[in-house]
């Protein structure tokens, strides 16, 4: 039988022969023989098992863990599921912690953000439900726009991006500031007078609809990025050429109407509202239109 001595097992195994001895003393890598001057020997059973505390101990199973592996108390499969799962834990925490470090580089506080981003996922959607609880409360509006708005959840990974992050202490602010709650509350309150009078708002348009609004918008971004100004000659026959086309299919026309609209019902911060819980969500991206809304408003005068 082979046997090797405790220098062998250092050269074999890259320990040092001081852990080595430590091992053997714990009982870990038991004592197959000695030599004739009384120094300790190991077999291949000891060098197994020596490389497989090894390999446990650099995986950061702790020395009574590998024991109980050792004398098969419990599996290494075990073992490595128990702590696959704690390092999952860990490197959650350590991505949220770089992400809160990245968005304090980037605006300085500290305090806020890393007390919103330890909010269970709980804490966060009473947030948003706070919001809607008094820009809708006690209101007549339309179910499926109401329920609509009510189901949307705030889905913060557990390890965000730092631009997830950032978009979710953004939206925080947003739906907290008084003055962005009355704009909605405001809002919500035309939506019932209208719906009282008649109108439909229980959808969020039909394909033409929408397929007239991307036209309007991408016509507003091709004059803004032409550098066409709003009083000018060209903007006018922009505006009768948009009028022309959705005049039948929607029911503000661009002028006084638009404007009235968006008197009402433009506030930017409700897009941007839309456009952060896109990026918080992993939603595709919604497009900010407030310059282009402001460009129509205006070329309509």
């Amino acid at each position: 039988m082979t046997h090797y001595s405790i220098g062998d097992l250092a050269r074999m195994t890259g320990l040092s022969t001081r852990t080595i001895r430590f091992y053997s003393d714990s009982g870990l890598v038991p004592v197959a023989g000695r030599t004739a001057g009384g120094f300790r020997t190991y077999d291949v059973d000891g060098l197994a098992r020596l490389k497989l505390v090894r390999t446990l101990r650099d995986l950061g199973v702790d020395l009574p863990t590998a024991q109980r592996v050792l004398a098969r108390e419990v599996s290494v499969a075990d073992v490595a599921r128990t702590h696959a799962d704690a390092i999952d834990a860990q490197l959650r925490t350590l991505r949220l912690r770089r992400a809160v470090l990245r968005v304090v580089a980037r605006n300085g506080e500290v305090e806020a953000v890393h007390e919103l981003a330890r909010l269970s996922e709980e804490e966060r959607q009473a947030i948003l439900d706070d919001f809607f609880d008094e820009v809708f409360g006690g209101l007549e509006l339309d179910p499926a726009f109401r329920d609509r708005m009510r189901s949307v959840r705030v889905e913060l990974p557990d390890d965000p991006t730092a631009e997830q992050l950032e978009a979710w202490v953004e939206l925080a602010n947003l739906v907290r500031d008084e003055d962005f709650r009355a704009s909605i509350r405001r809002m919500s309150e035309r939506h019932q007078e209208m719906r009282a009078q008649g109108a439909d708002l229980s959808t969020g348009g039909t394909p033409e609809q929408l397929e007239a609004f991307q036209h309007v918008m991408s016509r507003a971004r091709a004059a803004l990025d032409a550098g066409v100004p709003p009083a000018s000659e060209e903007a006018r026959r922009i505006v009768e050429e948009i009028n022309e086309r959705w005049g039948d299919v929607l029911a503000v026309r661009v002028g006084p109407e638009l404007s009235r609209w968006l008197a009402e019902f433009g506030d930017p911060r409700a897009e941007r509202y839309w456009s952060l819980l896109a990026v918080i969500n992993g939603w595709p991206p919604v497009p900010d239109t407030t310059a282009e809304r402001a460009w129509l408003a205006e070329a309509g005068r």
